[in-house]
């Protein structure tokens, strides 16, 4: 029976989820109506198959964007409790996803970085309200143990969110150091996650461009002059050469506007 060999293997391909349409090529007169007749029963089969996958995945998403949006807004009611965070995080996601491009990242990659910044400090949502208030340019030791902590909280608190990815990773490492002195882990060199080291230059570039309780915004050229001064102990000098270009041909306006 003519077709009936190229009707099998099609159908084992479709049945293994390779959804080719090979299987419409065997509903041509050219073949004995038998075959005929089932490839198009399969084909019309594999078509609602892909219709109801995508409509799974469609959902899944928007559930994805739900929990993401949720998570985001509570992360951005810390302002409530600190005037400078508002927007902070934010702002942090856009610098990282603008370097995370111009470093090479795929789109995806780029949205980690993004959504690792916009969730960044998370963990502050812990502080007391003596870390809050101060408004002091040296928190006293005590207040400094708890300030390194958010990081890790702010990993203990999302971890259970798969779709983060390695995101998660990015928000856990983002005060790392490449000299290793950074924490909460004392990582360093390699040890750091790449999406990592992108969120730490765009932390650092906004605190230092803000104005806060007890210093005034930077300008550019200052703000360029201590993350050169961080590169190597503390920064990745690649990326922040890579970062300081981007800000000079694109500047900073489009991450300002951020909620």
């Amino acid at each position: 029976m003519k077709g009936l060999t190229e009707l099998l293997a099609c159908i084992q391909e479709i049945s293994g989820g390779n959804y080719s349409n090979d299987i419409m090529s065997l509903t041509s007169g050219d073949y004995d109506p038998f075959v005929r007749e089932v490839a198009e029963s399969v084909g019309l089969m594999m078509v609602r198959i892909e219709a109801r996958e995508f409509a799974l995945e469609q959902a899944h998403d928007g559930l994805k964007r739900s929990a993401f949006e949720t998570v985001a807004s509570t992360a951005r009611a810390l302002s409530l409790r600190d005037s400078y965070t508002k927007g902070h995080g934010d702002r942090v996601g856009c610098y990282g996803a603008r370097l995370a491009r111009r470093s090479g990242f795929d789109e995806d990659s780029v949205n980690h970085v993004r959504i690792a910044g916009v969730l960044h400090d998370m963990g502050k949502i812990g502080f007391s309200d003596t870390v809050f208030s101060n408004e002091d340019t040296r928190p006293s030791e005590e207040m400094l143990v708890e300030i390194r902590k958010h990081p890790q909280w702010g990993y203990e608190m999302l971890k259970g969110l798969s779709f983060l990815g390695p995101a998660l990773d990015y928000i856990h490492c983002h005060h790392e150091r490449l000299d290793g002195t950074g924490y909460p882990r004392g990582l360093s060199g390699e040890q750091i996650p790449p999406g990592a080291r992108i969120v730490s230059i765009a932390d650092v570039f906004d605190a230092i461009t803000t104005d806060r309780n007890y210093q005034k915004a930077r300008t550019l050229h200052e703000a360029f002059t201590i993350l050169r001064k961080l590169a190597g102990p503390s920064l990745d000098p690649d990326l922040v050469e890579l970062f300081i270009i981007e800000i000079e041909e694109n500047g900073m306006e489009s991450c300002r506007t951020q909620k």
